[in-house]
């Protein structure tokens, strides 16, 4: 039972704290969430499958 209860306790925390972030965020956005601009995860180069941006057009890159 303890170990239901922490665990609970730490999901809640986790939630906590995004909802924290998101509402700190300048209009609630999370920076660099298209995998294109990570260059590990896009090796050949390819537009982003959420904006369809190129990783050189990217605002964060």
């Amino acid at each position: 039972m303890k170990l239901f209860l922490i665990t609970g306790i730490f999901i809640a925390l986790a939630f906590a704290a995004i909802a924290i972030k998101i509402l700190l965020k300048k209009n609630g956005e999370f920076s660099g969430t298209c995998a294109s601009q990570n260059p590990f995860l896009n090796k050949e180069n390819e537009p982003c499958g959420y904006c369809g941006k190129l990783p050189e057009n990217c605002e964060n890159s």
